[in-house]
């Protein structure tokens, strides 16, 4: 069902069983925000979030934190890039959200088939949080709704610098082959 619900994410995309992160590329710069929030607020949280997942780029070390050891497919949407892998911690699934405990591991793979961490992801439930309330924020951003999954999402990037930003939903450095 998590498998299905991560593919609604994508209409009209490709996906497959491969993922790679295009040039590999790990910068450890912040994208400015768009939205409300302080740069050095987004600064700070961001090297909280590193700091706490750091051992989550061993993909055992996630396992044993009670993320999943098989993802689902690689979720892309080829004219703006790429998602990944998503690695969903269903303990962690509630109305909180806890800056340093992130519900979703966003992984990436190298063309050598090497798995990569390339981001985090935060979600709430609309069972937990109802998509008539107000949304729930984080690093001073509101996470947004997906009405299919029914809950709430947001993408932080990390690990792997996007250009889009750091709170898109899609990297264009990170390719599903």
């Amino acid at each position: 069902m998590r498998n299905a619900i991560r593919m609604m994410y994508i209409v009209g995309a490709a996906t497959s069983l491969g993922c790679a992160t295009g040039s590999g590329a790990r910068h450890d710069h912040v994208v400015p925000s768009t939205q409300s929030g302080t740069q050095s607020t987004i600064d700070r949280d961001t090297a909280r979030i590193r700091a706490a997942t750091a051992a989550f780029r061993s993909v055992d070390a996630a396992v044993a934190a009670g993320y999943p050891r098989v993802s689902g497919p690689c979720i892309a949407y080829p004219a703006q890039g790429g998602m990944g892998y998503h690695r969903d911690n269903e303990a962690l699934k509630d109305d909180r959200i806890e800056l340093e405990r992130p519900e979703v591991l966003v992984y990436g793979r190298t063309p050598s088939g090497e798995e990569v961490l390339n981001g985090v992801e935060y979600m709430v439930p609309f069972s937990a949080h109802p998509r008539t309330a107000e949304p729930p924020t984080v690093m001073g951003q509101q996470l947004k709704p997906f009405d299919q999954g029914k809950f709430w999402y947001l993408h932080v990037w990390v690990w792997l610098d996007n250009p889009s930003g750091l709170f898109a939903d899609w990297n264009p450095k990170v390719k599903c082959n």
